[in-house]
């Protein structure tokens, strides 16, 4: 009999497992939590080539996964694109009992006629992967092009309604500096959600690479003591 509760971590779109790894890492640490990640398809290899509802699927699947290994209690953290596929998830799923949002990409900057515009996105390049490395930053403007941001696009418009059924405690976090998803996109789902139990949390100095920053121990702890106790609603700045 499984004792310990799963956390599952869903990177967001042009991304990776090493935008959460040091998150991972440190919830590993706690003995309390099981903790997994996964690249979502396409990800890894040819993005161009993936439907959206390859990633919708994938993420399922491994969330099921973890039901059928015997998981009663599994906490959601979705980052980006990743916070819209664990937001349906997580009102599909009675197994998950606390989620997770971290910039949910419900909403997004740098709009064109085409839709996401990419060059200018590239343009706060500087700004949005100062915390990686060449190899991470590489492979995400690589990853870039029309074919693959209408995919993102129609992920977020199919789930854009889902916060207004999550109901389960729900801990967003939406940094002050992000240059690609705004402070609006968090603000939406805090407002939508039923949950009883919701906290979002502002944070300064902070952009997109909300676990991979100069802050990332003090929001850390943040996550751990969410996913660990109960805690008082509301909004904050810190």
């Amino acid at each position: 009999m499984i004792l310990k509760s799963a956390v599952l971590i869903i990177h967001g779109f042009a991304g990776g497992t090493y935008d959460e790894e040091n998150l991972a890492n440190y919830l590993e640490l706690n003995r309390r939590f099981d903790v997994f990640q996964f690249t979502l398809p396409g990800h890894d290899q040819n993005l161009s080539k993936v439907k959206y509802t390859e990633w919708i699927t994938y993420s399922e699947d491994k969330l099921k996964w973890l039901i059928n290994e015997g998981y009663t209690t599994i906490y959601l953290i979705g980052h980006s694109m990743g916070g819209v596929i664990a937001s349906y998830l997580s009102t599909k799923y009675k197994q998950v009992k606390k989620l997770v949002l971290a910039a949910p990409a419900f909403q997004y900057l740098y709009n064109n006629s085409h839709g996401l515009d990419i060059g200018e996105s590239l343009k706060h390049t500087p700004e949005l992967i100062k915390d990686y490395t060449g190899n991470e930053i590489i492979s995400r403007i690589l990853k870039l092009n029309i074919t693959t941001t209408k995919e993102f696009m129609k992920l977020v418009r199919e789930y854009y309604n889902y916060p207004k059924d999550i109901t389960c405690p729900i801990l967003i976090i939406q940094g002050k500096h992000d240059n690609l998803v705004p402070i609006s996109s968090s603000k939406y789902v805090y407002d939508s959600v039923k949950s009883k139990v919701k906290k979002i949390v502002y944070v300064d100095g902070l952009t997109h690479s909300v676990f991979k920053s100069q802050r990332d121990k003090e929001i850390f702890e943040l996550v751990e003591k969410f996913l660990k106790y109960s805690m008082i609603g509301g909004e904050y700045n810190i």
